[in-house]
């Protein structure tokens, strides 16, 4: 129940911010959509707790499954690297609308 109301927040508050104007606002947004992504992952593959997979103590059916694990471990690192490839467009592309134009050097029309 607590992890499905996580789920609820993230999502919620990611398209709140995703609707933002503001670039950095959206690229928040992203990142609390897809971490609500990873924690449906990892319910998806864990339906109740299991005995670890690297000690010998238990049966190999009793066993968690390691692959939502690793599934949500390459979701992590692979937002990070968007996260900051997003942020750095928006560093790069905050004054776009002040430039001038490049013949007469007047202002661009907004």
């Amino acid at each position: 129940m607590i992890l499905s109301l996580t789920v609820a927040v993230l999502v919620t508050g990611g398209v709140y911010l995703l609707l933002q104007r503001n670039m950095v606002r959206a690229v928040f947004g992203i990142t609390l959509l897809s971490h609500a992504a990873n924690f449906v992952l990892l319910a998806a593959g864990v339906p109740a707790w299991r005995a670890e997979p690297l000690t010998d103590v238990s049966a190999p059916a009793e066993m968690a499954d390691p692959l939502p694990q690793a599934f949500v471990l390459t979701a992590i690192v692979i937002t990070m690297a968007v996260t900051i490839f997003m942020l750095t467009l928006a560093v790069i592309g905050r004054d776009d609308d002040m430039s001038q134009h490049p013949s007469t050097g007047e202002p661009r029309d907004r």
